[in-house]
């Protein structure tokens, strides 16, 4: 089949190089020619692990290509998929100019049927919009679906080759074949492909974010309330998780989600509530608790520092918002980072792969490290943000070794207390039965 995607983001790129390997003649649009001659080369221009090998071995077989003659792409298709940004509005509504722009050019460029897949997080009645504008342009006949994508980040690739569901949003049977026939590689082992009308597609990827958001959100509150009754959040959360009806996944008290999707889409979800006049008033207080919960860590070590962390030298290992990727956006540790220089604290920070990203967020503010070891030195103490799993076992002895202060914040829950206890250090999670106030 041959297929273009417009948009070589975080999505489109995973999007265009798996249906490449799956044999699909694809085509990538891009309008960043410095970007589109890097991916040429096989390069990718973000960190995800397993892509660049797919990237190259289908650019070398041919089947992925990449351009940014978007025209060209569109008349040599017939399946088209929207990978662009939906960024939030100043209302915290998403930003469509990008999707309804190039729905204008495709109306231009349609030469026969096409099939125009929305794959970017839309709102309820996108599709309707994209509609509008291509009928009162073109006179080909087209179908337009929705078709949400459920990636994570650091496991998009398998994600995508091997998912969970896919979520078909059309009323047109030919549409629906097409979308069927595109996916059947993926569902070979029998996950379904759920077809469902385009409305109720574009508000699962919504209410799919927006329920996990809620979950860690909710965990996140449990264990500020174990701090203050001295219970062990972790114990909980087996506790509750071995529960089929709520599960195991998304339970881990942290430091609060970040990330491009669930702070924006929870947002988004609430801007369509209150657009059609209802108040959704649990995703209001999901966003309040995620702000405030990595606030309220921050305010954990200054506190323990007495409000004394002038010249003190903190160590911070993870930037990036999770492990096995280099993303930055809305990332904890910012936050973090900026309420502890605040306090004129010394802070060194390292990361495996978001360093380079982190500087655009921070500058020259922090001292950066390659080594996490490094970033100990002299340090009065080392907070943990990313869970990386380079940090999961580290050499404690080298570490108090090289250490001024021996006193671990674990924003992730990571260590065993016990364990670092009998290694002499000072161990505060998140609701494990500490805080500082």
């Amino acid at each position: 089949m041959k297929i273009s995607v417009i948009g070589t983001g975080y999505v489109g790129l995973v999007v265009g190089t798996c249906f490449a390997e799956t044999g699909n003649d694809v085509i990538c649009v891009d309008i960043d020619d410095a970007k589109v001659n890097m991916l040429r080369k096989g390069k990718t221009p973000i960190y995800e692990p397993g892509l660049e090998e797919l990237l190259k071995k289908n650019i070398h077989e041919k089947r992925l290509s990449f351009t940014t003659d978007i025209a060209k792409a569109i008349k040599q298709t017939e399946v088209i998929f929207l990978s662009l940004p939906t960024p939030p509005a100043e209302d915290g509504s998403a930003d469509l100019r990008h999707v309804l722009d190039v729905a204008k050019v495709i109306a231009k460029n349609m030469n026969g049927y096409k099939v125009i897949v929305t794959k970017s997080t839309v709102p309820v009645g996108t599709g309707d919009k994209i509609r509008d504008v291509i009928e009162k342009i073109s006179d080909h006949s087209f179908n337009v679906v929705s078709n949400p994508e459920f990636l994570k980040e650091g496991a998009a690739v398998s994600d995508f080759m091997k998912p969970d569901r896919i979520v078909v949003g059309s009323n047109c049977q030919r549409a629906i074949t097409i979308m069927q026939d595109l996916y059947a590689p993926f569902v070979r082992t029998g996950n379904p492909v759920i077809v469902m009308d385009e409305h109720s597609s574009e508000l699962t990827k919504y209410a799919a974010n927006a329920f996990l958001a809620t979950k860690i959100s909710f965990m996140n509150e449990i264990a500020n309330l174990c701090d203050r009754v001295g219970a062990d959040v972790d114990a909980v959360r087996k506790g509750i998780g071995s529960d089929p009806r709520i599960g195991t996944q998304f339970l881990f008290a942290g430091v609060g989600y970040g990330g491009s999707c669930f702070p924006k889409d929870v947002n988004a979800l609430e801007r369509t509530a209150h657009q059609h006049k209802y108040d959704f008033a649990i995703l209001q207080a999901v966003e309040q608790v995620n702000q405030r919960q990595r606030k309220l860590f921050a305010k954990n070590i200054v506190s323990y520092f007495h409000n004394k962390l002038k010249g003190k030298v903190i160590a911070i290992w993870g930037l990036s918002f999770k492990p096995n990727t280099d993303d930055m956006r809305e990332a904890p540790s910012v936050t973090i980072i900026q309420e502890l220089l605040k306090q004129r604290a010394i802070v060194h920070v390292t990361d495996p792969v978001a360093i380079k990203e982190a500087k655009k967020h921070l500058g020259s503010t922090v001292k950066y490290f390659d080594d996490n070891y490094q970033t100990l030195k002299g340090a009065d103490a080392l907070v943990v943000v990313t869970e990386w799993n380079e940090f999961r076992r580290p050499d404690f002895d080298k570490m108090k070794s090289l250490m001024r202060g021996h006193v671990i914040f674990d924003g992730r829950n990571i260590y065993n207390p016990q364990v670092l206890r009998e290694k002499g250090f000072e161990y505060i999670g998140i609701g494990r039965g500490v805080v500082y106030e």
